[in-house]
């Protein structure tokens, strides 16, 4: 067995050694505790850990009208915010590429845990149910047509001549009609 050195080729050696000089605190960072194999035989030193490892109690945000955040000093002095307790969020209509705030009404499903939808629990990867009535409107503002609403059908004729979920009849300018006209075209 040599000496720890031995494994480094001699080109190595002299950036290391010259790294070392010019600039003396590069090799030692303390991002990641350090490994030292070959001084204890494969097994890593007793670590305790710094300050900016610090690893914080998860937040388990509830699913609750009762709106609660808290404030978190973090490391530098500034500031989290931790969501104890949430009834809204901004979410997404991925296909359509539009977001709303809006209002959560349950968590459905979790794929890691189902005490996690027992309890209401909003956490990454949930999938829960949320309000649909600001992506309805986005929807009938933008392409002209009221989605989720029964149809009342008077006579099968009336049915046939109107498209599906089409909206009542509003006063429209001749240039909206035409740019609904064309969206109509790429409706999704």
């Amino acid at each position: 067995m040599g000496n720890f050195l031995s494994i480094f080729s001699p080109c190595k050696l002299f950036m290391l050694f010259f790294f070392s000089q010019v600039f003396p605190g590069i090799l030692c960072t303390r991002d990641v505790p350090q490994v030292a194999s070959r001084r204890l035989g494969g097994r890593n030193e007793i670590f305790l850990g710094n300050r900016h490892e610090l690893g914080r109690q998860p937040g388990n945000t509830n699913l609750s009208s009762n709106k609660t955040v808290r404030r978190i000093r973090v490391r530098g002095g500034n500031v989290k915010w931790r969501a104890l307790r949430l009834d809204t969020g901004n979410y997404s209509w991925g296909s359509l590429s539009v977001t709303r705030k809006t209002r959560i009404l349950d968590v459905v499903y979790n794929a890691s845990n189902n005490e996690l939808v027992r309890t209401q629990t909003l956490v990454k990867s949930a999938i829960i149910q949320v309000d649909a009535a600001p992506f309805k409107q986005w929807y009938l503002q933008h392409y002209g047509i009221d989605i989720g609403r029964k149809k009342k059908m008077a006579s099968k004729k009336e049915a046939t001549e109107e498209p599906e979920g089409a909206a009542e009849e509003t006063k429209r300018s001749k240039h909206v009609a035409r740019k609904l006209e064309k969206r109509q075209k790429d409706r999704k």
